[in-house]
């Protein structure tokens, strides 16, 4: 999408994306190696009653479903920040997630003509419908492009 597509007020929704065991354990060996995102039998024996992803990890594979449904071919050139992430359930293997993001808002910055800033939120659902992330970000477009 083009900068000049979002509105306030626009959801734009990915379709859910399986989250496989192996991607899992990877991810968490690599990145976050807490047991109960590693070893699978010391977290069916933990508080959480099972392996559990790492929350960076839903924070990636909520950034590429933002990527494929909407900044794909998109001005977007980065971002100073997120506000209130927030895991709110585990995601486990074999969990399908989705993302619908809301357009909170769009607007060109006041000092800088060629750059659009977009504030929106981004929600992130299991299978169950049952919320799993929510984060606030903002995104900086290139309107000189």
């Amino acid at each position: 999408m083009k900068f000049s597509e979002f509105q306030a007020g626009m959801v734009i929704k990915h379709p859910p994306v399986v989250v496989g065991e192996e991607e899992m354990l990877g991810f968490a060996r690599a990145y976050d190696p807490q047991w109960f995102h590693t070893d699978v039998q010391r977290a069916g024996e933990g508080r959480w009653n099972g392996l559990i992803a790492s929350g960076w990890l839903t924070c990636s594979l909520a950034m590429r479903m933002a990527v494929d449904a909407a900044l794909t071919d998109s001005e977007s050139f980065g971002s100073p920040g997120v506000e209130r992430l927030r895991w709110m359930l585990p995601v486990r293997p074999g969990d399908a997630i989705r993302l619908e993001a809301t357009i909170d808002s769009v607007r060109t910055s006041s000092s800088r003509a060629d750059l659009g800033i977009m504030r929106w939120t981004w929600q992130v659902f299991n299978q169950r419908d049952e919320q799993v992330l929510e984060l606030e970000a903002t995104s900086l477009f290139d309107l000189g492009a």
